[in-house]
């Protein structure tokens, strides 16, 4: 296999041979991964729909299987790109290694002229967290619909609004939950900086900021992303909303991105004895120190 440009690894709570059942029962894909799919292995190993990347049809040709391994090859823009799913055992659950090559520049991706590939690391990384909910029980985070431009989630997290608008908007908070390296200022004019402001130094702005109920950050392109919290019982109703960009080209990555970090806040909040699941993340072009794991 060619180098992958990225590398994932994370912790499922459930035995090698139960993973390898939710990673080729159609019925499980349709839950975790894809709007359809299909498997018959050694020979078919596919889905689609508006779930996935460069969805219209499915584009996945098998090129290996064993009792621990799918790789296949998967067409997106026209790139025939390689995927694979590795399991072993780790202690008392599985360790799941996603490996994916010929991702487009970190810099076009950033600049959303990444196409289908740009959206393949958070596409992976929801796809996985939702894979482990579903081992667990648990219901799905909302996936990325990549044929819409309404860019809208909503969820219920089993915390207060305080609790859960605190974890949204205090660095230290906000790295252990989303597993990335992020400075925050939490007032009105206050910036927001994945990676920190050494890397991004005018960062977003919150142009929104209501503690426990509200806030809006607005990127140097006009794009905005609100976050609206509205407690009942105990609980908290999020919903996020992603607008102020072209309709024409949404920015499914960076779209992707929150919904992923939607399922890692739920599990923080939700888990008794909660540990984030990622043990690896490694992406090509990406600073060795944005993500942060259990290693």
């Amino acid at each position: 296999m060619i180098e992958p440009d990225l590398r994932m690894s994370a912790f499922l709570a459930a035995p090698l041979a139960t993973v390898y059942e939710a990673l080729t029962d159609p019925a499980a894909l349709r839950v975790w991964l894809a709007e359809h799919a299909e498997v018959d292995l050694p020979g078919r190993y596919e889905f689609w729909g508006r779930y996935t990347p460069d969805g219209a049809r499915p584009h996945q040709r098998v090129l290996h299987v064993d009792e621990r391994t799918i790789r296949f090859a998967w067409t997106l823009d026209g790139i025939e790109t390689t995927t694979e799913f590795r399991l072993d055992e780790d202690g008392d659950g599985t360790l799941i290694t996603l490996s994916q090559t010929e991702l487009p520049s970190f810099e076009d991706v950033i600049a959303d002229k990444g196409g289908a590939r740009g959206a393949l690391q958070p596409f992976w990384g929801l796809a996985i967290a939702n894979l482990a909910d579903y081992l667990a029980g648990r219901a799905p985070t909302p996936k990325c619909d990549f044929t819409s431009a309404e860019q809208r989630a909503e969820v219920v997290i089993d915390a207060a609004p305080e609790v859960v608008f605190d974890s949204m908007t205090r660095a230290d908070q906000f790295l252990r939950w989303f597993g990335a390296h992020v400075d925050i200022e939490p007032h009105v004019g206050g910036r927001f900086a994945m990676g920190g402001f050494e890397v991004d130094p005018g960062g977003a702005r919150f142009v929104e900021f209501e503690p426990g109920r509200k806030a809006t950050l607005r990127f140097a392109d006009g794009m905005t992303t609100s976050w609206e919290l509205d407690g009942s019982d105990g609980k908290t109703r999020l919903t996020v909303v992603q607008s102020g960009f072209d309709p024409a080209n949404p920015p499914y990555p960076g779209w992707a991105g929150w919904l992923t970090g939607l399922a890692a806040l739920r599990r923080y909040h939700e888990l008794p004895g909660w540990r984030p699941i990622w043990r690896q993340m490694k992406v090509a072009g990406v600073p060795d120190d944005m993500f942060v794991t259990e290693g």
